[in-house]
């Protein structure tokens, strides 16, 4: 069922391409990215894009079970020069250009947590749910050329679940500097163990309550993970957009009794109407 969702989203993706090459009006984006969201069409001033995105993604992290899940895309963004402020869904940031190859993001963030009927065949039962909080995310990426057709990354998420690290590198394909095209990213993450233990670890009371074996995590690295962005502009109001990511967990993290799979994957696909 993985690779034909995969098949259908690949097949979709060409067959739109075409259409768009047209509908494309080349206004500058932020930064030429498909994975940045920028619904100014290069211009200052409030802008709008309100989507739908279907995703075929793991229950949750080292989960054994996938399904589909529907969520609300787009975001609410005010532009002025190589400045935008936005609030999407359960993030409210500002990312900002500088020297035309430094792109800094910011931003404030919900964090659902996991819950136990977040598996359909109890396997998180006697774990309880972890907790919902606020995560702070700073994300830094440098160009080598004023193109954005190679750049590094770096980001840290911090909040009261822990603290998360990433660092990575990139490569965009296609022309166009309004955000079409695609990309693909490769990255290394990083956790405490106050974030691995969260994730992957179950305590003495866990333990008892579930049958999983007691499981104390440190920090360090946690896994290694690739994922392809695209973006097609159909018209002047319409974009498609895509993604596929998939995570291997380091041999601590597959240890781990929650992590019934040695990875984390996920396709999606979804369309947004710019106002």
């Amino acid at each position: 069922m993985r690779h034909l969702t995969g098949l259908l989203v690949v097949v979709l993706m060409q067959t739109l391409a075409s259409q768009a090459a047209s509908a494309q009006d080349g206004k500058t984006a932020l930064v030429p990215l498909p994975s940045v969201d920028d619904f100014t069409r290069g211009e200052d001033g409030f802008s709008f894009g309100l989507g739908l995105g279907v995703e075929y993604e793991s229950a949750y992290e080292g989960s054994d079970e996938f399904g589909f899940e529907a969520n609300p895309a787009g975001a609410v963004q005010w532009r002025r020069g190589d400045d935008i402020f936005y609030f999407a869904g359960e993030a409210l940031g500002w990312r900002g250009l500088r020297a035309d190859k430094w792109l800094f993001d910011a931003a404030v963030a919900f964090d659902e947590g996991r819950e136990e009927s977040d598996s359909d065949d109890g396997r998180l039962d006697g774990l309880g749910d972890s907790e919902e909080g606020t995560e702070f995310v700073l994300q830094v990426r440098r160009a080598f050329d004023a193109d954005w057709r190679y750049w590094l990354d770096g980001r840290v998420v911090t909040g009261d679940s822990g603290l998360l690290g990433l660092f990575g590198m990139g490569r965009r394909f296609g022309d166009r500097s309004d955000g079409s095209g695609s990309e693909i990213g490769i990255v290394a993450v990083y956790h405490d163990s106050d974030r691995a233990n969260r994730d992957f670890g179950v305590n003495a009371a866990q333990s008892m309550a579930s049958g999983l074996a007691e499981t104390n995590l440190s920090g360090g690295f946690r896994s290694v993970g690739i994922n392809y962005t695209y973006r097609s502009i159909i018209n002047a109001n319409w974009q498609i957009f895509g993604e596929v990511l998939y995570e291997h967990f380091s041999s601590d993290v597959r240890r781990s009794p929650i992590a019934r799979e040695d990875f984390e994957a996920e396709v999606g696909i979804g369309f947004i109407y710019m106002f």
